[in-house]
């Protein structure tokens, strides 16, 4: 499924066949959460004019709405939204403990209420394994426990055992969902997620345990960029990258700056996701191959030039900045939109460029001129 074509340093150049087509690595997930783009994007624009390989979709978002079962009803998340690609679903773990404002761990599961509408839920492996098997995603990912940064290396150590008895439940349950006449997807695939907070023995001793899982298709670095400095991701990555499997993909989850994918690929992380290009342009913040923009700005009045001058999406195409900045200020949601679409090409593009100068032998050299300027704040 997984087949490395080379290496520079550690950064990975790979191809991960699918039953939904064949993914270049590294990639970036254009975040759908609720089986859509924020800001207007649609999949046929996503597919037609913004280089998007993989989207990534929700279970709990589409759980409590519009529920799993309607979508399964409807044929699946591809049908259901015209993404014939594949697409990543997210357990559903991050967004219970991060939104339910009541919740019990228990060894079951994890009892919480709707963000939405207060009703009681249930989620343990097994039902999020059934909710996604429902949506028919490529790749599902594992139910996990995510637990707050910073947390007491005694508890960190109980979550990851139960972490690791779950994804030995999600097995189980995929299997015999896999195994179904009545299910949409049964070539679907399952990540385990590496869990330990910022303790190197309980990353690198978790990575151990469910790397011998074998029936798992990737395995994905969970619980970072929820607030610990850059520096402590990145030593975290640098500790679990040796005990990672290399004939399967590593997935780098919620991440994250165009400077951070940079540095984590340059670690030996092929997929990213995360909400940033689309949430930032919704607020006029856009990423040009020369620093950050800020497209509010009164410097662009009447600046005459595309949003990026190195830039071939079709905003840069077709727009200047002083049109796309009164579109902000008059409030005018096509300015979301096309805001929205330049970034998520952006991060397409990057990937692309990133895949590319690993192919050429050059990723150093890419790594020590992009990263820092990307990191920068746009100067004219």
């Amino acid at each position: 499924m997984f087949k490395l074509l080379k290496k520079d340093g550690y950064a990975r150049r790979g191809e991960f066949t699918t039953v939904h087509g064949t993914i270049q690595t590294p990639v970036f997930m254009n975040v759908g959460t609720a089986a859509a783009i924020k800001g207007g994007v649609s999949s046929v624009d996503l597919n037609n004019e913004l280089k998007t390989q993989v989207e990534l979709c929700n279970t709990y978002h589409l759980h409590v709405r519009p529920g799993d079962e309607i979508i399964y009803k409807m044929g699946g998340l591809q049908k259901f939204m015209n993404w014939h690609k594949p697409i990543l679903t997210d357990s559903g773990g991050f967004q219970v403990f991060s939104l339910a404002k009541l919740r019990r761990i228990k060894e079951e599961g994890v009892y919480f209420n709707s963000h939405v509408d207060g009703r009681k839920i249930f989620m343990g492996p097994e039902e999020s394994m059934q909710i996604q098997s429902h949506l028919a995603s490529t790749i599902a990912m594992a139910f996990d426990e995510c637990v707050e940064n910073p947390a007491e290396h005694a508890y960190s150590k109980q979550s990851c055992e139960r972490t690791t008895r779950w994804l030995e439940r999600c097995i189980k349950e995929m299997k015999r969902l896999n195994s179904l006449e009545s299910t949409i997807n049964r070539e679907q695939m399952l990540f385990g997620i590496n869990q330990g907070c910022t303790y190197d023995d309980l990353r690198i001793e978790h990575m151990k345990v469910i790397r011998e899982l074998d029936y798992c298709a990737g395995f994905a670095i969970g619980g970072l960029a929820v607030g610990e400095p850059t520096e402590v991701m990145y030593h975290v990555i640098e500790q679990v990258e040796p005990f990672m499997p290399v004939d399967k993909p590593r997935y780098l989850m919620g991440v994250g700056t165009p400077s951070n994918i940079i540095e984590a690929v340059y670690r030996g992380i092929d997929m990213f996701d995360c909400v940033m290009p689309s949430r930032n342009a919704r607020h006029g913040t856009i990423f040009t191959w020369n620093g950050i923009m800020h497209v509010a700005n009164r410097r662009y009045e009447t600046d005459p030039r595309p949003i990026d001058v190195e830039c071939d999406c079709p905003v840069c195409r077709n727009f200047s900045r002083a049109y796309v900045r009164h579109l902000f200020k008059a409030g005018e949601q096509l300015g979301g939109r096309l805001a929205v679409m330049h970034n998520l090409y952006f991060y397409n593009t990057l990937t692309e460029k990133i895949r590319q100068a690993i192919d050429e032998g050059r990723y150093e050299e890419f790594r020590n001129t992009y990263s820092p300027r990307l990191a920068s704040h746009l100067e004219d």
